[in-house]
Formats: structure tokens, C-alpha cells, sequence
């Protein structure tokens, strides 16, 4: 990959925003696709995004902003997803700009409902990408923290440690730690099932249980993540690495979790649409729980992933919280 590289950023909420702050404080100029126009207007009138992390101020001649999604991969050469997964494909049937040859890195916590992949493996499956040019952007970073300068750490994660490192290289700053991993499935898959987890951590504070149930679940959480990696994709890996323990913990406990947020309201008696609707984010996890149960019920290891089956009978089988969850503390240790 040549030194310097046209990064492009796709996604106008917290976490495209935090990526594109990284970047420009790293001299780069950033090409930034946002669906919004007056967002965009606003951006170039007032430094700043409207819509989210608004203290971040940018130099607008950092920025090629457009509302045009082929402008931006055609000026880019490595494009960084930061829109929701279920929200990816949408984006991508506008495209007539070509993929290949770009290199695609991964912010997206999820899973993408048409195809039921990782957002990797889907840009493998569906536009041809060979691995060694797909990567993975993950914590534990929270986007708020990240605006706050507070110290942050990243795992860029990809096929080929050149790739990773240079990304690395324009992301790192005073405040943002980085460090590299070839596990670009492993890395992906616990960044989708960690806002499974913490779904799990809000409804059990929404129902009432304290700090002493909530590190079980936690220590449950994570030996279930590693059976579910090790069975899609086995390979060597430390499951107590930030990537994986780390991110987990701080998707679960974080008052910036828009999951555990999610779940809590779940827990306290909202329903699905109302808590969507009052949120007006999106939570991965809704999403990524029917994707995670159905292919461990086709692996025939749904036995295995106690957590998960708990979040989904909540959360599309419309049953009860409390009594789902009286039972799940039956099979936690």
C-alpha cells in the first residue's frame, strides 16, 4: 500500500464521526459519504456534525463530503463501513463504482440481514473482495469517549499485517492506543456478540438484578463468545484479549451502550418498537441475536449459547423477561 492513502468514510452517525476525527487529526484529508444533505450543509457552515458527537469540530478542508456514495469509494482507496448493518446493503445496491482493488475495513458491529453474514465475510460472499483486502476496525472504543479524548484503545484487524498496520498508523494518536490481529473473522464475530451480551447486562438491570448476578452473566458471556468463535472459526486466539474480554466488558457496562441501553428498557416493560422508537438509534444487537441463534440452532449448538437463546425468546418470541431470565440463572455458574 503506498504511504499516502485516500481514506473514505461511509456513515454520518457517532462512530463514522469518531473514525473521520481520528483521521483529520492525523493530517489526512478524509472523503465522507453521509446520506444527509442538510447534515452535510451544516458540517460545511459550522465545523461540526449536527446530529452526533456535535462538540467534535473539523476543518472542513480536511473533508470531501458528498451525499453520493460512488463519489466516495471512486476518491478513496481504503473505505471504512461505519453504517448499521442492517442498513449496509441498502447502500451498497447504489453503487456503480467498482470495489475492486479497494481496500475495506469494517466498523460495523453486526450482522447483514439479507445475507445473514458478518459484514466481512459478506463483502468476500457478495462483491468478489479477497480476504487479504478486508479488515476490521474494534475496541473497546466508544465513539463518546473517543470525542472526549478520553484514552481509547482500537484492534485493526486484517488477513494482511501490512494493511493493518499502515490503517493502524493513521488512527493512532495521544489518546488512541492501537495494536493488530490477523483474526478478522474472530475479531468481527465478538464485536457482533458482545451487543448480544449486553442486551442480556440492561434487561437484567431493567428488571432489578445487582452488580453480584451482572459479573456472572459477564463471566458467562464470554466463555459462551469463545464456544460460538471456536465453532465458526477455529483458530488460536486469547478470548481475554481487549478485542474480545475488553470490549465485551465495556459494551456491558458502559452508560454509552446504546444495547445495554436498549436491554434495559426491554427490562423495565418497553416493547421493541417503543424502545426503538425512544432510543432513535440503532441497536446492533437486536438484529445480531436472531442471526447468532438461528445459525447455532442450524449448527445444532443452540444448547451451547444459553445467553443468546435467552435475549432471542425475549426479543422475537415476546416472552416474558422475568420468567426467561429466572430460568437463565439455572443454567449460569
Amino acid at each position: 500500500m503506498q504511504d499516502k492513502l485516500r481514506f473514505g468514510v461511509f456513515g454520518g452517525g457517532s462512530w463514522g464521526t469518531a473514525i473521520v476525527k481520528m483521521l483529520t487529526e492525523n493530517g489526512d484529508r478524509v472523503g465522507w459519504y453521509m446520506r444527509s444533505d442538510s447534515a452535510i450543509r451544516h458540517i460545511i457552515k459550522e465545523g461540526h456534525n449536527p446530529n452526533y458527537l456535535s462538540s467534535v469540530e473539523f476543518e472542513v478542508e480536511q473533508l470531501h463530503l458528498s451525499h453520493d456514495i460512488n463519489e466516495i469509494v471512486e476518491a478513496s482507496d481504503v473505505l471504512i463501513f461505519a453504517i448499521p448493518s442492517a442498513f449496509l446493503e441498502g447502500e451498497l445496491q447504489k453503487l456503480t463504482a467498482s470495489l475492486k482493488h479497494k481496500v475495506i475495513f469494517s466498523a460495523i458491529k453486526g450482522i447483514v440481514p439479507e445475507s445473514g453474514l458478518i459484514v466481512g465475510e459478506h463483502f468476500h460472499e457478495k462483491y468478489n473482495i479477497p480476504f487479504e483486502n478486508i479488515g476490521v476496525l474494534t475496541g473497546p472504543c466508544h465513539a463518546e469517549e473517543v470525542a472526549l479524548e478520553r484514552l481509547s484503545y482500537l484492534t485493526i484487524a486484517c488477513a494482511d499485517a501490512e494493511k493493518a498496520k499502515m490503517v493502524a498508523q493513521h488512527l493512532k494518536s495521544e489518546y488512541i492506543r492501537t495494536k493488530i490481529s490477523d483474526d478478522i473473522i474472530g475479531t468481527e464475530y465478538a464485536a457482533m456478540l458482545k451487543n448480544i451480551y449486553a442486551i442480556a447486562a440492561g434487561i437484567a438491570h431493567g428488571l432489578g438484578y445487582g452488580d453480584n448476578f451482572q459479573s456472572v452473566l459477564m463471566s458467562n458471556a464470554i466463555r459462551e463468545m469463545k464456544r460460538f468463535i471456536d465453532k465458526v472459526y477455529k483458530m488460536k486466539r486469547n478470548i481475554n484479549a481487549s478485542a474480545y474480554l475488553g470490549d465485551l466488558l465495556v459494551t456491558g457496562y458502559s452508560v454509552f451502550s446504546r444495547n445495554r441501553m436498549f436491554g434495559n428498557m426491554i427490562g423495565k416493560g418497553y416493547t421493541v418498537k417503543s424502545a426503538m422508537m425512544e432510543m432513535n438509534m440503532v441497536a446492533e444487537g437486536y438484529y445480531a441475536t436472531k442471526s447468532a441463534h438461528l445459525l447455532m440452532e442450524k449448527l445444532e449448538k443452540k444448547s451451547k449459547t444459553p445467553i443468546i437463546n435467552a435475549v432471542y425468546q425475549i426479543l422475537y418470541k415476546n416472552k416474558d423477561p422475568k420468567k426467561v431470565f429466572e430460568k437463565l440463572t439455572e443454567k449460569l455458574d
